[in-house]
């Protein structure tokens, strides 16, 4: 009996203590598995773009100087139809805060807000682009050496590279080219050049290379491309 009394008090101690823990386990369980239901309830969700928005805006704000449908008439002012929403949304930002110098667009850029620049990006994107053409004979067979094979010699590299072989770029890191006009795409290498934009330091470092002809040249080849 003396022996049997310190195992009964034994008994009735271990349990209590045993069955705490127990309960401590299955209480944390649920508190465990909740933690990750509720950071995934709080993540932010990515708005999608609101189409209707973005043409009533892009007609009211951009459709005077890149046309009713991006497809701009003014050798001047580029094409936006097809071009990859992610570059027009960075380029607007770029605008807005003053990376890319331009005094016009920067205004018009002021205007616009975040959801709006994204709109009017993924709207006039997806309008289908016209087709542009090559107008001087005597250049384009040098302006296409230039952009499928750079100049190596003076470590100029191709611009198909980056841009691609048709033309069409690489959606979030370089813009579309095929088809836009000559004049544009010769003033803005003139521009990288010159250090005027300067929101490319791959941009600048490419075209302070490039002598006017041959930057003539390859912008009259981009203008044919289909």
């Amino acid at each position: 009996m003396k022996l049997l009394a310190p195992l009964l008090l034994a008994a009735l101690f271990a349990a209590p203590i045993t069955s705490t823990f127990a309960a401590g386990d299955q209480a944390a369980s649920p508190a465990a598995s909740a933690a990750p239901a509720m950071a995934k309830a709080e993540a932010p969700k990515a708005t999608k773009p609101n189409l209707v928005l973005g043409e009533s805006k892009f007609t009211a704000v951009c459709a005077a100087c890149h046309g009713a449908d991006g497809n701009s008439g003014a050798p001047v002012n580029p094409k936006l139809s097809q071009q990859h929403p992610e570059y027009l949304v960075k380029q607007l930002q770029e605008f807005k805060s003053g990376k890319r110098a331009n005094a016009v667009m920067q205004g018009f850029a002021a205007m616009l807000s975040e959801d709006d620049m994204k709109n009017i990006a993924y709207w006039v994107s997806a309008n289908k682009a016209k087709a542009g053409f090559a107008k001087d004979k005597a250049l384009v067979s040098l302006g296409e050496r230039i952009y499928r094979g750079g100049i190596s010699d003076r470590q100029i590299p191709a611009c198909a590279g980056c841009h691609s072989p048709n033309g069409v770029g690489i959606p979030a890191q370089y813009p579309r080219l095929a088809g836009q006009h000559a004049d544009y795409t010769a003033a803005q290498l003139m521009a990288f050049r010159d250090g005027v934009r300067n929101n490319s330091l791959q941009m600048n470092q490419v075209a302070a290379k490039m002598n006017k002809r041959e930057i003539d040249a390859v912008s009259d080849y981009i203008a044919g491309l289909r």
